[in-house]
């Protein structure tokens, strides 16, 4: 049984580094045992750059989505809801909130995330949120929009248990990055147990968020195996059953029928 990173950013690994070309960085995951990849995109030109060095791997799923934190045109909507209807890609996002870098642009935001809600809703794929320094907003949005809602996750996530409960009363999944395996996330941690299982999903964010003991260096999808165990040990749970637990998750939230499942040969990586 394999892990599966559900939110990474496999483009922005350097590939001018020959040693960070994607081909390694595929491999050293394939070695911890990592074989299922949800690269994310951030803006319209950055989904061209992933679906240019993705598209062969079968294994490499995307999602497209415009951050909240970078400049859209009215243009790069329209693309966008073009782009989330090809086959390769099974979600909406990144989305959401960001307010501790751009709270003066909270209109801007608010009205971006709506339409990616709008989209995921008229679609039926699932909507990856980012969520910053905006908790009351994002529930807000959530509640007025609950009739448009899809289904979709909350990434690298980082709130009180109060959201998190408001968050899973909502049908949404909870997905946990490097932070959980910081010193300083005891609280973090707490939060963790009170997670269904069938809620929970796992992720790098690569490049960002290292794992210990790795923070300093860019993070890679790899070092998955590390957070896995990390909240394995932490929730006291087999780490063959947490894996499969896992799968399943993601699976049944980006709606991976059987047979594209078999169209992906897992044995050769």
């Amino acid at each position: 049984m394999f892990l599966i990173d559900t939110h990474c950013h496999i483009n922005c690994l350097n590939y001018n580094n020959q040693s960070l070309k994607l081909n390694s960085i595929l491999k050293k995951a394939y070695k911890k045992n990592i074989k299922l990849f949800l690269s994310i995109s951030t803006s319209i030109q950055d989904f061209y750059h992933l679906y240019k060095h993705t598209y062969s791997y079968k294994n490499i799923l995307l999602s497209c989505g415009l951050h909240p934190n970078y400049k859209h045109t009215d243009n790069d909507l329209k693309i966008m809801k073009s782009l989330v209807k090809n086959d390769k890609v099974i979600a909406v996002g990144e989305t959401g909130l960001d307010f501790y870098k751009n709270k003066q642009k909270k209109k801007e935001q608010i009205k971006l995330f709506e339409y990616h809600i709008y989209i995921s809703n008229k679609i039926k794929k699932p909507i990856i949120i980012h969520n910053r320094q905006a908790d009351n907003e994002i529930l807000s949005i959530l509640n007025t929009n609950k009739n448009k809602l899809c289904s979709g996750i909350i990434h690298s996530f980082t709130g009180n248990i109060d959201l998190a409960r408001k968050l899973l009363n909502m049908g949404f999944y909870i997905s946990f990055s490097g932070i959980i395996t910081f010193k300083k996330s005891n609280n973090l941690r707490s939060i963790l147990k009170f997670i269904p299982l069938n809620r929970l999903c796992i992720e790098t964010d690569s490049p960002y968020l290292s794992p210990e003991p790795y923070r300093g260096i860019p993070n890679q999808p790899y070092l998955l195996y590390y957070i896995a165990k990390n909240i394995q040990k932490c929730l006291k749970i087999d780490f063959l059953k947490f894996t499969h637990i896992l799968n399943k998750n993601f699976f049944t939230l980006f709606k991976i029928n059987k047979n594209i499942y078999n169209i992906i040969n897992f044995n050769d990586y």
